[in-house]
């Protein structure tokens, strides 16, 4: 009997300093949590989460503004390097390449490996590598060399972009998901029309100390700052988020399910489809854009210059309506409403440049507006559809079936530009086909949504009823 007395009191003691411990361990956060519920420092306040907002969109500034570095000097890379347009977009397509596999993995491993924190990082650092070995490819006239660095660079751009998807997600859903896509792609395209303003002045004072190949390596190690400045905000967005996860002791996977590769074929259709639109739509944008100095030089007879100004102006409206879009379809919903209402006038900007004279302002602003409204309306479809502890893998997926296809058809872009020359009509109307598929899909997304009653196209205030309602269930 003294024997069990003596272990209840050593048991007690054992429980007493565990408690104690526990308690000095959670000092911080029982003082973080006496804030203010409305301070800027609480992680539920509007203020912090439009702060970690910043950080946000920052991430993929960086990345976007290297992306379409080639596409701002087309000429002289062409010129510099010795380039056939199909080794030209060789560059682009190779981008893709890596990610078939990898955004897919990438997805996952922040799902159930690396945490959406260490994630971000990791991808960062991959990216910036990829970059300076880029630039210095450039420097050293070795072509096989910026080859190289442009697949590592791919690596770690589009996991990246999974990562700060996932982020939005994580911050925002159920509150202003859509307002936060737009203002996503709005800081990402504005880094992507910053490029094709800066790039081609900063290439021609370069030209000033270094010649050839020389002055564009440099030019691209410029560049690659901001892709360090991305990385500094990825650094503060992780402490940030980890002080986030504990004070509001959040936990990101209720059912306490673990993610698995082979969840994906347990997705539903509706998914499928919007995939397929991830490559049917972006393939009629990227690759333009891309292949676009050289269009309006032959169709307009523009300068180096103005076709720059023009080509970029899809990323500039993008960069200033992508967010009112997100806004106003934050407020109405009908997700799948304004995915068809963008495909189709994407379809007519096309079909402006390429049959009339109109001015090609008129056509670029038609598809810029349509882009921004695609972007804010499509991707937080799949936070509808996919249970969030599967966002990671679901958003990879989509990133790397959306590579696939950039890496395909680019290449397709880039040989057909050569066989036509200075006729850009056939690889238009090849541009134009994509969108159709991409209506299509659209459509069936509608009509599948609509045969079970789900919510993809409903209202906000259709959507609380639909997930509060006693019958609510999940697609079948």
């Amino acid at each position: 009997m003294a024997r069990e007395d003596e272990q209840r009191i050593v048991d007690n003691e054992e429980v007493s300093a565990a408690a104690e411990e526990e308690a000095q361990s959670n000092g911080r956060q029982d003082n973080e949590l006496a804030l203010p519920s409305g301070g800027c420092c609480m992680p539920s306040s509007t203020c912090h989460r439009f702060l970690a907002l910043i950080f946000m969109c920052l991430l993929g500034f960086g990345s976007y503004f290297c992306y379409d570095n080639p596409g701002a000097l087309q000429t002289v890379f062409k010129r510099d390097l010795d380039l056939s347009a199909t080794e030209f977009t060789l560059i682009y397509s190779i981008y893709s390449w890596p990610n078939v596999v990898l955004c897919f993995l990438g997805g996952f491993l922040i799902d159930r490996l690396f945490g959406i924190r260490l994630g971000t990082i990791i991808y960062m650092l991959i990216l910036l590598v990829g970059q300076l070995i880029f630039a210095s490819g450039g420097i050293l006239n070795a072509f096989w060399l910026m080859i190289l660095g442009r697949f590592i660079f791919g690596i770690g751009a589009e996991s990246l972009a999974v990562a700060q998807n996932s982020y939005a997600v994580l911050w925002f859903k159920g509150k202003e998901l859509n307002m936060v896509f737009g203002l996503q792609l709005s800081v990402a395209r504005f880094g992507s029309t910053v490029n094709f303003w800066v790039m081609q002045p900063i290439y021609d004072y370069v030209s000033q100390f270094y010649k050839g190949h020389t002055a564009l390596g440099v030019v691209l190690l410029l560049a690659t700052l901001t892709c360090v400045m991305s990385l500094l905000c990825a650094l503060i967005l992780g402490f940030m988020d980890k002080r986030a996860e504990r004070i509001m002791q959040r936990n990101n996977n209720p059912s306490g399910e673990i993610p698995k590769l082979t969840d994906v074929f347990t997705f539903k259709p509706p998914f499928w489809m919007v995939s397929i639109i991830c490559v049917a739509y972006y393939v009629a944008i990227f690759p333009f854009i891309a292949l676009g100095q050289k269009f309006f030089m032959d169709r307009f007879h523009y300068t180096e210059s103005q076709a720059n100004t023009v080509d970029s102006l899809v990323y500039l409206i993008a960069a200033v309506s992508s967010p009112i879009f997100g806004f106003i379809i934050d407020k109405v919903g009908r997700n799948v409403t304004w995915v068809f209402s963008a495909t189709t006038t994407t379809i007519a900007a096309h079909l402006l440049l390429t049959f009339t004279q109109l001015n090609p302002y008129v056509g670029m602003v038609i598809m810029g507006l349509s882009y921004s409204m695609l972007a804010a309306s499509l991707w937080p479809l799949v936070a509808l559809i996919i249970p969030e502890y599967q966002l990671g893998t679901a958003y990879g997926f989509c990133q790397s079936v959306q590579n696939l296809g950039l890496a395909v058809i680019t290449i397709l872009a880039g040989i057909i530009a050569d066989k036509s020359k200075d006729d850009h009509t056939w690889v238009q109307l090849f541009f134009i086909g994509w969108l159709c598929i991409a209506l299509i899909a659209t459509c069936v997304i509608w009509a599948y949504d609509k045969k079970h009653r789900g919510n993809l196209n409903m209202s906000p205030a259709q959507r609380a009823n639909f997930i509060n309602s006693a019958t609510y269930q999940n697609f079948e």
